[in-house]
């Protein structure tokens, strides 16, 4: 079983923690679900995407 201390991230399609504990996971969501998760994947894609075009900017004023 997972031994994940706090927050246990939630990628597109449920758990992702990365352990390989192989923790049973829901097969079927619910549209409103789906879109909740898909959201929330398309806010992490953005922060992700800001933090590159910052280092970006960093290493092209060096």
């Amino acid at each position: 079983m997972c031994q994940v201390v706090g927050r246990r991230d939630m990628g597109p399609m449920g758990s992702a923690c990365g352990c390989g504990c192989l923790t049973p996971q829901r097969r079927h969501f619910s549209t409103e679900e789906k879109l909740e998760m898909l959201h929330a994947y398309e806010d992490e894609l953005g922060k992700e995407i800001k933090g590159v075009q910052e280092r970006i900017q960093e290493l092209e004023e060096k």
